[in-house]
């Protein structure tokens, strides 16, 4: 597939303001632990995120990231290949990310991925695709609660390979259309072993929305893409801490921030089997608290972990090597969430491939 470009254009005045200077290290932490609950929220507490990381930060206005000229993605900001595909739906496909899924295929072919703790300490990545598509995208694997309170935001119709009954439920209560196994657009390969074997064709997949009648009507996005100052604050190396087992950090290499678990880069296969690193020009961190989901009816399945995205957090969007840093806010899983500067002035993210962490509040993101 053809991969469109990202036009970033830079004034600079001072030349240091970029590069930030020295590195200042920053660690986000949370003194209380997580909370669990046995029922669904359906309204999220104040974040309890405590930062070292100022909640003022300083721009330089004289350096800006200018949106594309032309025709752009709601997704991302950036020119579309083809101008026709911004005038129709956008899919969003639930990806595995156990480590034996790994590498995956078709997550750098995406508009926009989006990841969220499950249980094990692991996490799974929601890929969406509007005007790119890829042939070949995995392993998908099923859903969970956090996903059905950002689907609704897009609105997408959502591919995956199944759920517990509970949850399947609870999702299409929040008005998520789901595609799953035995339709067209997703099939097993013989290259993997179940449960790490199904992929989908997202062309495909919107063939199996249009034969239902889906709404075919172009996306919104889960916030406001728009031109953004960089930050003063840098931001050349970002840690996750999701868990011992997962701690995901990200380099700033050559204007895009390169994946890695560790010191080991974490690769996408190509169905030919080439390998490459996955790659984004931003990342976006939400923090919401972590709670156990469960079904309302005792006894009925397993509970498993969650995130709150509604009521408001802490936030931070990272690009060209600065970082921002405030809070989000939303009221309902419709809604986009708002990014507020510590004043309450509204902020926006920047244009490119954008990989957003829906992150628990009580774990570390470390900044440097």
């Amino acid at each position: 597939m053809l991969r469109k470009s990202l036009v970033l254009v830079a004034f600079l005045l001072v030349g240091a303001a970029c590069s930030g200077g020295s590195s200042v290290e920053t660690t986000t932490t949370v003194a209380t632990p997580p909370t669990t609950t046995t029922t669904l929220p359906t309204t999220t507490s104040a974040a309890t995120t405590s930062t070292t990381l100022g909640t003022t930060t300083t721009l330089d206005s004289t350096i800006v990231t200018l949106l594309p000229e032309g025709f752009r993605s709601p997704v991302n900001g950036l020119r579309a290949d083809l101008e026709t595909n911004l005038d129709r739906r956008a899919i969003a496909v639930k990806i595995d990310n156990h480590p034996e899924a790994r590498p995956q295929s078709g997550l750098q072919e995406a508009d926009a991925v989006i990841e969220l703790l499950v249980e094990g300490g692991f996490t799974r990545f929601i890929a969406v695709f509007h005007d790119n598509d890829s042939e070949y995208l995995g392993p998908v694997r099923s859903i969970r609660p956090t996903d059905s309170t950002i689907i609704p935001a897009i609105p997408a119709p959502f591919a995956m390979s199944g759920g517990q009954p509970w949850v399947q439920s609870l999702t299409v209560s929040r008005g998520v259309k789901l595609i799953g196994e035995s339709t067209l657009g997703l099939f097993r390969t013989s290259q993997r072993t179940a449960p790490h074997n199904l992929y989908a064709d997202t062309t495909r997949v919107r063939q199996t929305a249009d034969a239902r009648s889906y709404s075919n009507d172009p996306p919104q996005w889960i916030y406001r893409v728009d031109e953004w100052h960089i930050p003063e604050t840098p931001a050349t190396t970002v840690v996750l801490s999701w868990s011992p087992q997962s701690v995901v950090t990200w380099r700033y290499e050559d204007g895009r921030y390169e994946r890695s678990y560790g010191n080991s880069p974490h690769n996408y296969v190509t169905e030919s089997g080439d390998r490459g690193q996955l790659t984004v020009d931003v990342l976006v961190i939400l923090t919401g608290r972590e709670y156990t989901a469960s079904s309302l009816i005792p006894g009925d399945g397993t509970p498993v972990p969650a995130t709150e995205t509604t009521g408001h957090g802490d936030a931070w969007v990272i690009s060209r090597g600065g970082v921002w840093t405030g809070t989000w806010e939303r009221e309902e899983i419709t809604d986009q969430f708002t990014l507020l500067n510590a004043d309450g002035t509204e902020t926006v993210v920047p244009a490119g491939i954008a990989w957003v962490s829906i992150f628990p509040s009580d774990r570390t993101i470390t900044i440097s």
